[in-house]
């Protein structure tokens, strides 16, 4: 299903009112019947992406981190078996993984005697088990399965559903006996950046000459497709 302009804006324009959590999702889901969850998802993903990234900032000044670190001691000292971390995510409007990153930075930082590395914080967001601090390891995991957008296990769902719709295309180009290259085949060749697949025969398609194709699961707004132009199609296209 094509969706118009219009259509799209009016998507987005509701979003700006919504928390960036499942029943958020749902009522989306309910005012906008004809269209599929996996494009609203991708919409609802994307614009909460670009709202993270405006307002990024204002979260990692000094005095942002040590009040949200002070909050979320207080919280757990009164209660620690509570989502103090989750809910103070959803009270400053920041992502929970993003918010629980903050808080265990400044943990691991006030019990470490060397500043903890990237590494180090993205194996323990992976596996909050990892953390030496229980009531702190279970604020982690709380913000984790609860965030729609942001986190391990978002990016390993994308990274999953990226490679579903590779294995889909590359069905339905056998199915229609077209003679291709993949990724694998042209690294092997000795190419650097590649598309997933390039066609050994181009096909027209509605008019236009298809030499190669990019899978991108995700929905194709005007700010995605500019990235993706500058980042990688633009260089595609002079080759």
């Amino acid at each position: 299903m094509i969706l118009t302009k219009a259509q799209y804006d009016e998507i987005a324009q509701c979003l700006v009112s919504v928390p960036p959590t499942r029943q958020s999702l749902r009522k989306l889901k309910q005012r906008f019947p004809s269209q599929s969850q996996a494009t609203l998802l991708s919409i609802f993903s994307q614009e909460y992406q670009k709202h993270i990234k405006r307002t990024h900032a204002k979260h990692h000044t000094s005095e942002a981190i040590e009040s949200y670190y002070q909050r979320y001691l207080d919280g757990v000292g009164r209660n620690g078996a509570a989502p103090v971390l989750l809910e103070l995510a959803n009270e400053v409007d920041y992502a929970p993984s993003l918010m629980a990153r903050i808080i265990l930075e400044r943990f691991l930082q006030e019990h470490k005697e060397t500043p903890p590395s990237k590494s180090v914080i993205n194996s323990m967001l992976r596996d909050p088990s990892q953390i030496p601090d229980g009531v702190l390891a279970n604020q982690v995991y709380q913000c984790i399965v609860n965030d729609c957008c942001y986190g391990p296990l978002v990016d390993c769902i994308k990274h999953a559903i990226g490679h579903e719709h590779e294995v889909l295309l590359r069905d339905l180009l056998l199915e229609k006996n077209l003679s291709f290259l993949d990724e694998d085949q042209l690294r092997a060749k000795g190419y650097d950046k590649t598309p997933d697949f390039i066609l050994q025969v181009p096909v027209a398609v509605e008019g236009h000459i298809i030499h190669w194709i990019e899978s991108k699961a995700s929905f194709g707004d005007e700010c995605s497709h500019h990235a993706y132009l500058h980042d990688q199609f633009w260089s595609y296209w002079n080759r």
